[in-house]
């Protein structure tokens, strides 16, 4: 099954868009966890099983992990993903972007190695960057589009023949890139207006969604410039809000408590056109 098949499973088994971000920092851990073997894995574990009823998916950034020396803690809880709770996909956040054979690396690395079902990656070096990720038919690549960070404007910004660059990227997407049905987008939740340009743009093409919690992006203004007209169409990602909700030993029920109420107040904005 395509990913995208996957994902739109997922929006009806679950009724959610939420998105849980494993994004465990070594120094956020509850201490009651410093004594394990694998406290990456224990933490993250622990997070997926409490919060694998709310979500559409789980998405966790490898730079965390490849930081902490825990690359096998990933595959570990990918693994766990997979076994436990085969119906929730799971997107590796790496970014990726390199031409050639490295990208043809990456990209097994990503849907070979740690068997992710989607994966992030970065456009700025054109098509052939993309190609190899693209070749997976069956799995998900995801393309930065428009991101949530403050930065985003220095370059995405940018005017290209009366249009910016992050409406071309969106354009080449949905125009020239998705050739096998498996292209998807991230667009930050702290820019709704750009959201809804994009969703214009790209007709049904999900789009992720990353900046709701710690980074502020407002909720109901995603859903009314993103969704699709059957109220779907979106993976709202949250991590640090959801992750570290708690620090005690009951850090997996807080977990659990914050993306209940973050998937209520999704599907309370969710309105079918």
């Amino acid at each position: 099954m395509k990913f995208i098949e996957r994902l739109r499973l997922a929006w009806m088994a679950q009724q959610s868009l939420l998105c849980v971000g494993l994004d465990p920092d070594p120094a956020k851990l509850p201490r009651h966890l410093a004594g394990a073997k694998h406290p990456i894995f224990a933490f993250g574990r622990a997070i997926v099983d409490a919060t694998a009823d709310l979500v559409c998916a789980f998405k966790p950034q490898i730079a965390y992990y490849a930081a902490a020396r825990a690359e096998d803690q990933l595959e570990m809880t990918i693994a766990h993903i997979r076994r436990h709770h085969p119906t929730i996909p799971v997107i590796l956040d790496a970014k990726r972007g390199d031409v050639g054979s490295t990208a043809q690396m990456y990209a097994q690395e990503a849907f070979e190695r740690y068997q992710a079902d989607a994966v992030t990656v970065n456009p700025y070096l054109g098509f052939d960057s993309l190609a190899p990720f693209l070749e997976y038919a069956d799995k998900g690549v995801i393309v930065l589009c428009r991101t949530s960070n403050p930065g985003a404007r220095d370059l995405q910004d940018l005017a290209i023949g009366g249009r910016t660059l992050y409406q071309l990227v969106a354009e080449k997407a949905v125009r020239e890139w998705n050739a096998n049905a498996n292209v998807l987008l991230v667009v930050g939740a702290t820019y709704p207006q750009e959201l809804g340009e994009i969703r214009a743009i790209v007709g049904d093409m999900p789009i992720l969604v990353p900046g709701v919690g710690a980074q502020g992006g407002d909720v109901a203004a995603v859903l009314a410039n993103g969704a699709t007209a059957d109220g779907t169409g979106l993976v709202i990602s949250s991590s640090r809000a959801v992750l570290y909700a708690g620090s005690g030993g009951d850090y997996a029920q807080a977990a659990r408590a914050a993306a209940l109420k973050l998937r209520d107040e999704i599907n309370a904005s969710r309105k079918v056109r």
